[in-house]
């Protein structure tokens, strides 16, 4: 499983979750949108217009779970066999 939170500069929520799974010791890659051009578009296609948006993959992308928003409730259903891992 591999989880990854596009972000931008100076977002509260994109800080947020990102200090929620640092504090849980969940591993995960951080894209910063406001330099991937490529990656905005991903998401956006996504239907999200705004970040944090995260994606938990098990590398199926149909099958991927994806959300927008700091969300402790689903970090915490997610990325529950992440930290047993």
């Amino acid at each position: 499983m591999t989880i990854t939170v596009y972000t931008k500069p100076n977002c509260q929520p994109c800080r947020a979750t990102k200090r929620w799974l640092d504090k849980r010791g969940v591993d995960y890659s951080t894209v910063d949108v406001t330099t991937s051009p490529a990656d905005l578009e991903a998401i956006k296609a996504l239907g999200y217009e705004g970040v944090p948006v995260v994606i938990v993959s098990n590398g199926d992308p149909e099958t991927d779970l994806h959300w927008h928003g700091f969300h402790p409730d689903n970090l915490n259903k997610y990325t529950q066999q992440e930290v047993a891992a």
